[in-house]
């Protein structure tokens, strides 16, 4: 309100959605025994401009109110010249910007009865974004060192969720705060192509029409998913807009965009020439529908209700009755099994290890032998004596636990599942090219026709789903390309242990550790088209796909490929020889764990570790600074603030990949919000029907009482319940805001012209005035500057 008397304050107008900063205010008016409606008047001018208040309100009160004047407007400091000359040149350099924010008076002179917060809200942004209040500032003198935070990028094709408004609201807030300290502040915006996601929703458009992906054609299907990101993508960002997010969107960046994909084969290649990119055959989360690898984050586990099945296997050297119980929740799997594990002392079984048995249904090798292969019983102190019958089968290629065992005692991993999830050929006539789910079936009937089964049990189960699909994942033996992690995964852990990156809260310091302790190498390929395409180049006719030992060549560039693979000793390209790109593009948290520096320039701008230190950004100023690269003025940056879910999918891989090709932690602080619930504390799902909008919730209340609504009454990194009754309160809130903005217009009425314009404020206090304030004056300023 008082910004918009005073052109001067335009960008103190954010301080109102900074709620956290006002707390200290109000804090201090606590303390310095006020009389309350001196309370309310100061409160009001500190939530629009926190030094202004200080330095006129005493005279401005005095007019109205028992508080002598502190004062004379006649000790105030003139702007110095080069705050002159800086004004001059921030207005030449604005374009067709406003002199003047939108009023938010009406016609008659005076604010409305009620707050209109449509009116005042979008006006309002338009003219901070027209006005280049977003953008970061060089400083006016060395010593202010430039605050930035990397926006999360939310998914292109994305719709706004409670979890965009919560990281929106405390971003803003810090964001803001920054900025009014006077730091060069970098809010950087954009947003992530998202592959799955978005090939999911152009697959079903094309799939509607009555076509399908592979028939399209992949060129095609690609012009398809860009004309989609065109006609879609805008939507989130103008939502997150809509949140007033302070964001220099000057600069928002596309994961896609020519520049990021320069920087993602970068990290490929020196990955590669670092030996920590390697091909291989390993087990993955497998999505049948979507047919591709899937990230750990992109599995979500359901109890469910299933059945446990209960069978014989039968010794190999003994009679009908001779037989080892064995359970399991998939019986498709025998068709895989390589082994029955039974713990080394249980009583039951031990006498058994060594010993082989029958696998009790036909598969491939019964087809051409005419008799059933034979496995054997291993022993392992994994396996639980108390669970089942205390036997474990032992699928290597189609279970995680069962995969560590295959490994540890050498067994053979036979795949018996296809990309669709049907039976392949080692299922034999009998089972090949079932749908998983049917061959069950089908399985456990000749099973009980041969005697072979024992009992069918009810039993609750987790059960790994696809986030996007829904489908049951597989985890199933793929060959594919993986990142080394451990060396990075111990460079993350020690940046944390030493202080160098801080974690609040202090307590996911705890699960950091033990992530990164445990980490296994990350599997970044996908069996999609849209994304970034592999840089790996494969001669033509080899069978990549089948053989992991076929040969490769790893290039920045098709013609790079080509000369490397001359110099292999592959082909010459002028003799005819060809190459094949590899067909799959990398994960999307690959190109993610790149967003703190790759959005600031590099791997152009910047020095790497073995070329030389950086410039200390924060010892120049003015157009010095001006002259620095954006890697160089912005990284590593100051704070990332996300949700706790992501801190080892995301977060974690920002840091790895960070200090491994630029030598520093990207950021000082991670800050960890908890997720957000409805009023009961639980999780928003269609299904349960208690998600709640914040578009509908923004439109119906507006932004600031969402907002303040989500960053009130928290602890840092816990859950926040919320409910439309706190929002609707908050509203209130802000419409009693209203009125005594109201009331303090009507003081400002009654004041001639210059008295008016002496209580403008042109500079920083001096000292003198300072000592001219009573103590609580003098303590409140004091606790302004403090921050």
């Amino acid at each position: 309100i008082v910004s918009s008397l005073r052109p001067e304050l335009p960008l103190l107008l954010g301080l109102v959605r900074d709620a956290f900063t006002w707390i200290y205010f109000m804090a201090g008016l606590l303390k310095a025994n006020l009389r309350s409606p001196n309370r309310l008047l100061l409160a009001l001018m500190l939530l629009s401009s926190p030094v202004a208040a200080f330095r006129s309100m005493s005279r401005l009160v005095a007019t109205k109110t028992t508080l002598r004047p502190a004062y004379s407007p006649a000790l105030l400091r003139r702007p110095s010249p080069s705050q002159v000359a800086r004004r001059a040149a921030a207005s030449e350099s604005s374009q067709a910007v406003p002199c003047r924010p939108p009023s938010p008076l009406g016609e008659d002179g005076q604010l409305a009865p009620q707050y209109d917060f449509e009116s005042v809200e979008k006006g309002t942004y338009e003219w901070w974004e027209a006005s280049g209040f977003f953008k970061p500032r060089a400083p006016a003198k060395p010593g202010k060192k430039s605050f930035t935070i990397p926006m999360p990028p939310p998914n292109v094709t994305g719709r706004l969720h409670m979890g965009h408004a919560m990281f929106v609201a405390l971003q803003d807030i810090v964001a803001r705060f920054h900025r009014m300290r006077g730091r060069p502040t970098l809010w950087l915006p954009g947003t992530d192509h998202a592959g799955i996601a978005t090939q999911m929703l152009v697959e079903r458009e094309i799939v509607a029409e009555g076509g399908t992906r592979e028939a399209l054609g992949r060129d095609k299907f690609l012009e398809r998913a860009w004309a989609y990101k065109e006609d879609k993508g805008s939507a989130i960002v103008e939502q997150i807009r809509r949140l007033g997010a302070s964001a220099d969107w000057s600069r928002q960046k596309f994961t896609l965009d020519p520049k990021m994909n320069d920087a993602v084969v970068e990290s490929f290649v020196r990955f590669h020439e670092a030996g920590l990119m390697y091909r291989g055959t390993r087990l993955v989360n497998w999505s049948p529908d979507l047919q591709t690898a899937v990230s750990d984050l992109e599995v979500e586990f359901s109890e469910e209700e299933g059945k446990l099945y209960f069978f014989k296997y039968r010794l190999a050297d003994g009679g009908e009755e001779d037989f080892l119980p064995v359970a399991t929740t998939r019986p498709e799997t025998i068709l895989g099994d390589t082994a029955v594990c039974v713990h080394p002392l249980d009583p039951r079984y031990r006498n058994l290890i060594g010993r082989r048995v029958v696998l009790p249904v036909d598969d491939q090798t019964a087809d051409k032998e005419g008799a059933r292969r034979t496995i054997p019983v291993i022993g392992d102190e994994y396996v639980d004596m108390e669970f089942g019958t205390g036997a474990l089968k032992i699928t290597p290629a189609h279970d995680a636990n069962d995969y560590e065992l295959g490994l540890k005692h050498g067994l053979e991993m036979p795949s018996i599942l296809d990309k669709r999830g049907a039976v392949n050929a080692l299922g034999g006539s009998k089972y090949a090219g079932l749908d998983r789910y049917k061959a069950r079936e089908l399985m456990w009937k000749d099973m009980e026709a041969e005697g072979t089964v024992i009992k069918v049990e009810p039993h609750t189960q987790r059960v790994p789903r696809s986030q996007r699909g829904g489908e049951v994942i597989e985890p199933m033996l793929s060959t594919q390309w993986f990142l080394q992690m451990q060396g990075m995964a111990d460079d993350a852990l020690g940046a944390v242990k030493d202080g160098r990156i801080a974690i609040k809260p202090a307590r996911f310091e705890r699960d950091w550790e033990y992530w990164l302790t445990e980490t296994r190498d990350w599997c970044i390929s996908r069996q999609l088209w849209w994304g970034h395409r592999i840089p790996v180049w494969y001669p033509e006719g080899a069978d990549f796909e089948a053989d992991p030992k076929a040969p490769f060549v790893v290039a920045r560039t098709e013609e790079d490929a080509y000369a490397r693979a001359e110099e292999m000793g592959l082909g010459k390209k002028a003799e005819g020889f060809k190459l094949t790109q590899d067909p799959d593009v990398l994960d999307t948290w690959f190109s993610s764990g790149l967003w703190p520096f790759a959005t600031v320039g590099w791997p152009e701008e910047g020095a790497l570790p073995e070329e030389g230190a950086a410039v200390e950004a924060s010892e120049l100023a003015g157009e010095e600074w001006e002259a620095l690269s954006d890697f160089q003025k912005f990284y590593p940056a100051t704070l990332l603030e996300t949700g706790y879910d992501i801190l080892f999918f995301w977060v974690a891989r920002m840091v790895m990949m960070g200090m491994h090709f630029t030598g520093k932690p990207p950021f000082e602080v991670i800050y960890m919000h908890g997720l957000v619930r409805d009023a009961q504390g639980a999780k928003m799902s269609k299904t349960k029907g208690n998600v709640i909008d914040p578009l509908e919730t923004i439109g119906k209340y507006g932004t600031d009482a969402l907002r303040y609504s989500l960053v009130t009454g928290v602890t840092p990194g816990q859950d926040v319940p919320l409910s439309m009754e706190k929002v609707e309160a908050n509203r209130n809130f802000a419409n009693k805001l209203w009125n005594a903005g109201r009331y303090l217009l009507g003081n400002l009425a009654g004041l001639e012209d210059e008295e008016r314009q002496s209580l403008a404020v042109t500079g920083p206090m001096s000292q003198e005035e300072l000592d001219s304030l009573p103590v609580p004056e003098r303590y409140i300023i004091s606790k302004c500057h403090a921050l």
